[in-house]
């Protein structure tokens, strides 16, 4: 479903939900305080009631950004499915993917669009709020960037760590966090870019793949196809609101495993259970 439209987008940003109207419409809130607003939201819904569907109808009036509403029936965990329907619904030549759980920084679109370059992709970071703090973060926490500010998420509770650097730290030396963080710049499906047409050149996701890896299985093949890789997960922040996972099963991940073995292990470029069928 089309809510409107915008020509020629520079950025797509594909955003997955699932039946999370009150943590996707933050997201949305975030999307709308960009530096950065030549972009549109396709939202990939896997199945999700009608409720997220009023969300999407009302917030369509309320943002300043194109909205496109990618759904099929709820058949369980299909993320990747979804996804490879929403990536056909991109207008743009380079692709942004979030979660409908991932607050950006009113820079996130920004540090993905000036930091693209061709025969890459980036792999950005999150930093994860407890259940308590998510709830309570409102539209005016998000619109005057609160919900970014340590010192406000100390004062609710949030202790003392390195990973604090993410919110804090800027220019050099977040660029030298990114050179020398232990954390691979693998495919996340919270945050992380790319050009349109080499995800479509290994086929997008794998659809056999449920929960657990089938991003980072996309990432793995984009290796294999020549594509390199760059860290950002101290530049390129959001917050990640708190939720259950209860579509994590051990048998999803034993198989999602086996998927990723084999594509490393025989250097697979494309999927046969991808876009093109």
């Amino acid at each position: 479903m089309l809510i409107n439209t915008k020509e020629n987008p520079q950025i797509s940003i594909i955003v997955s939900t699932y039946n999370s109207e009150a943590w996707l419409q933050k997201v949305l809130w975030g999307f709308n305080c960009q530096t950065f607003k030549d972009f549109e939201v396709v939202i990939a819904d896997d199945g999700s009631g009608p409720k997220t569907k009023e969300l999407i109808d009302s917030m369509a009036g309320q943002v300043c950004y194109p909205i496109k509403h990618v759904w099929h029936e709820d058949e369980g965990f299909q993320k990747s499915r979804i996804l490879n329907k929403a990536i056909l619904a991109c207008q743009g030549d380079y692709i942004i993917m979030t979660d409908g759980d991932c607050i950006p920084r009113e820079d996130f679109v920004e540090v993905h669009y000036i930091n693209k370059e061709l025969g890459y992709f980036i792999s950005g970071g999150y930093y994860m709020l407890p259940m308590n703090i998510s709830k309570m973060i409102t539209k005016e926490d998000i619109e005057k960037q609160k919900c970014f500010n340590i010192q406000w998420l100390k004062d609710k509770g949030i202790p003392k760590t390195f990973k604090n650097n993410k919110l804090t730290t800027k220019g050099f030396i977040s660029t030298l966090l990114n050179m020398f963080t232990p954390t691979n710049a693998s495919w996340n499906g919270h945050n992380s870019s790319g050009w349109k047409k080499d995800i479509l050149n290994v086929n997008g996701f794998d659809e056999r793949m449920q929960y657990g890896g089938q991003d980072r299985e996309l990432g793995e093949r984009l290796f294999n196809f020549g594509i390199k890789s760059k860290q950002l997960r101290y530049s390129a922040v959001c917050v990640h609101l708190d939720h259950k996972r209860g579509y994590k099963t051990p048998e999803s991940i034993e198989k999602n495993l086996a998927i990723r073995k084999e594509t490393r292990n025989n250097k697979v470029v494309w999927t046969h259970y991808g876009i093109s069928k």
